[in-house]
């Protein structure tokens, strides 16, 4: 693995961690990261499997890849046999595809099988410093935990299965501040919306967003993972959340062995030296380095929130107004106005 390609001065901790996984750099070209943790799911992995096969190509690791029964699982009778054809299709390829060439799979009725964002911080795969990768959009869940976690396409979940590394422009860093107590009632989702509904579809593209500020510290596990989670609504390659004693992370896994190796690896980059990935892991995210852009969202001025389902296409975010306003009529909707949403 090459050195730090960017040594000098303080870095975020997105950063570091995407400098610690620079396997090739070259001026004008994209990164090649290694990947630490592949999650794969059947909606997505059919394709790469197919086209390993086609190209006769094996696995590069994988014991560093994971597959999860998720997008079509019943959310009732998960007993039964899955009625929808296609559906039932896509679960028995995942099946095959994961007997064939060695991945680890959790069938419906396992009790390892869950969401595939969720899966990793329940047994304690998802640790701080690691890059994680999935082809679901939601894969920056991960980033609560100190990861640098995002979706990829079909294709690139192919790459990954080939090499177990990936081609990545390095993108920029968003820094997220959200400070002061916020209101009754209002939670980490009040707080993502709020920041969504400033930031647009598109205000995240290119970034990484670190999420920093006295309300994001206060949050619990499972708020910070909340607002990691919903950084691709505003576009943003990645998210960050991450602060304070990683102990309380280890409380989200379920079992008894992962939570003992959680606890000895937060202990392993707690006592870490700047060397080592992050340097100390207690700091906030953004500490000793400036980001490349900067949106301030007060958190006293963070209410409850609904979606305006009735006004915004597909459910957008960006559409979030505070309970106590009335829902607008469509046409009189900036959000519906603009074409950049449709």
């Amino acid at each position: 693995m090459s050195p730090t390609t960017n040594p000098a001065g303080p870095r975020t901790i997105s950063q570091k961690v995407w400098d610690n996984h620079v396997v090739h750099s070259a001026p004008g070209e994209p990164d090649v990261l290694y990947i630490d943790l592949h999650l794969v799911h059947e909606v997505t992995s059919p394709q790469a499997f197919e086209g390993l096969r086609m190209a006769g190509r094996t696995m590069r690791r994988p014991e560093l890849t994971l597959a999860t029964e998720d997008h079509n699982v019943p959310t009732a009778d998960i007993g039964a046999p899955i009625v929808d054809p296609v559906s039932r299709k896509q679960i028995d390829t995942l099946r095959s595809n994961a007997k064939d060439y060695g991945v680890t799979a959790y069938p419906m009725g396992n009790k390892l099988q869950g969401i595939v964002h969720i899966i990793g911080p329940e047994q304690g795969l998802t640790l701080p410093g690691m890059t994680i990768v999935c082809g679901d959009s939601h894969t920056a869940t991960h980033g609560a935990f100190g990861s640098l976690a995002f979706g990829i396409g079909t294709s690139e979940v192919e790459h990954v299965m080939a090499t177990q590394c990936l081609s990545q422009v390095r993108p920029k860093t968003l820094g997220i501040n959200v400070d002061g107590e916020l209101p009754a009632g209002s939670t980490a989702k009040d707080i993502i919306l709020a920041i969504l509904g400033r930031l647009g579809t598109g205000g995240g593209i290119g970034y990484i967003a670190e999420y920093r500020g006295s309300a994001i510290r206060a949050l619990s596990m499972e708020g910070r993972m909340t607002v990691c989670n919903m950084t691709i609504e505003g576009g943003g390659r990645a998210g960050v959340a991450f602060r304070g004693s990683l102990l309380e992370a280890c409380r989200l896994c379920r079992y008894e062995r992962e939570l003992r190796q959680r606890e000895e690896a937060v202990c392993k980059y707690q006592e870490a030296d700047d060397q080592d990935i992050g340097g100390k892991w207690h700091c906030d995210t953004l500490a000793g380095r400036d980001p490349d852009r900067d949106l301030p969202a007060p958190g006293t001025a963070i209410p409850q929130t609904h979606l305006c389902v009735s006004t915004v296409p597909g459910c957008s975010p960006v559409g979030s107004l505070p309970k106590h306003l009335s829902l607008p009529e469509p046409e009189s909707h900036p959000v519906v106005r603009d074409d950049r949403c449709r």
